[in-house]
């Protein structure tokens, strides 16, 4: 009976045996099973909810680069550059959906900004296209800076209001005629003065040059300035039929009827090919001038896209998308605007130092190489395909000549 007595006793310390001989071994460097700890959470976005900070952090560095939110052929006419970028967005409908502001102050849900960072935009893709989406606690950021007011905090101009950007850009050829003329400025517009007597377009009667008497007046459909604290004027041309010829822009700071910002300055207009416009004080027009020539003109990308990106290059398991780092989906040319963002200005996978499409310069876009067979690395495209007709070819080629315009 003792024996068994203290055989009881003993039991405890036995069945806590394994427990601390486990315990002992998930602590050390033996065999036993280590619990990893989970990766320490990423630090948060090192900028405040200001239009400054999300400018350099955000618009600067993703949206308006080369071949995208920059420069008059934005999508969109969207440019975030430094210059443009809150007169683009502030109060301002978007393109795809009119009712609906890019940035509403105050209502970060009905901005469509934030609808097409998030990705439920009713119109189009999530934004960056073809680049991951941005992580959620910095949309929070822009979400803020919304419900803050969507304000400007940046140190306010005194000076005399000034042109910063035209579309289409001053000196441009066209080969297709453009549906409006846009104009922005670096101050707050007074909208009352911005209309038909101080924001002119007119034909130069054939002949490119001014100072004749054939110049021809052109009527815009509408003349109209952008959104609650305007820094921007449209001229619109829908449903106005533009021949082929020489065109002039005038914003007119001088004379009877002048462009005033809302301090009553008078536009500092004077232009000499650099924006901004201005020679630093009050007074003195703008003036600019593109061409256009739609019935020589080669084909545009909407055209290839319907003759070859969307019908050859798009096909099932080929370049669909998503974009990204690996081929052939990762090359999006699903549409037209997939097709722009993916290959202009974009370096190559197989070839970094090669852009896909290098606007102006064929021989030296990888595009080009790939589809005439002379690319250093892989097969001819389309893979698996017979080679494209060198009229084909040699379309796409004009396209790129001629800029590589969306």
């Amino acid at each position: 009976m003792k024996h068994s007595i203290a055989t009881n006793r003993r039991l405890p310390l036995l069945a806590a045996l394994p427990a601390l001989l486990l315990g002992a071994c998930g602590g050390g460097s033996g065999g036993g099973t280590t619990t990893t700890p989970p990766p320490p959470a990423p630090p948060p976005p090192a900028f405040d909810a200001t239009f400054s900070e999300i400018q350099a952090n955000v618009f600067g560095t993703t949206c308006a680069t080369s071949g995208c939110h920059r420069g008059a052929g934005a999508p969109q006419g969207l440019m975030l550059d430094a210059i443009n970028s809150f007169a683009s967005l502030v109060g301002v409908p978007s393109s795809e959906v009119p009712s609906v502001l890019r940035v509403a102050p105050g209502d970060p849900d009905e901005s469509y900004l934030i609808q097409k960072l998030e990705g439920s935009a009713a119109v189009g893709e999530q934004m960056p296209l073809g680049q991951p989406p941005l992580d959620q606690d910095i949309i929070d950021i822009i979400r803020q800076w919304i419900s803050d007011g969507a304000l400007d905090d940046r140190q306010g101009s005194t000076d005399p209001i000034r042109v910063v950007s035209l579309a289409p850009l001053p000196d441009s050829a066209l080969n297709a005629a453009p549906d409006r003329i846009v104009a922005m400025f670096d101050r707050e517009l007074d909208a009352s003065t911005v209309n038909a007597n101080t924001f002119i377009l007119e034909a130069s009667g054939g002949d490119a040059t001014f100072d004749d008497g054939n110049e021809t007046a052109i009527t815009a459909a509408s003349i109209s300035t952008a959104g609650m604290m305007p820094m921007s004027a449209t001229f619109d041309l829908t449903g106005v039929a533009l021949a082929d010829d020489t065109y002039r822009v005038l914003l007119l700071g001088s004379g009877a009827s002048v462009i005033l910002d809302i301090d009553a300055n008078a536009l500092d207009g004077e232009f000499s090919g650099d924006f901004p416009s201005g020679d630093g004080a009050g007074g003195g027009d703008f003036e600019a001038t593109f061409t256009l020539a739609a019935g020589s003109g080669g084909p545009t990308l909407d055209d290839l896209q319907a003759s070859l990106f969307g019908m050859t290059c798009a096909a099932a398991g080929c370049h669909t998308g998503p974009s990204g780092n690996s081929l052939p989906g990762g090359m999006d040319l699903s549409d037209a605007d997939a097709t722009f963002a993916n290959v202009v200005g974009v370096a190559s996978i197989q070839q970094p130092a090669l852009d896909r499409v290098e606007p102006g310069d064929p021989d030296n876009s990888y595009l080009v190489q790939k589809i005439e067979g002379t690319a250093a690395t892989g097969a001819r495209m389309p893979l698996g395909q017979a080679a494209l007709d060198q009229a084909v070819i040699d379309e796409v080629r004009q396209w790129i000549a001629d800029g590589a315009n969306r």
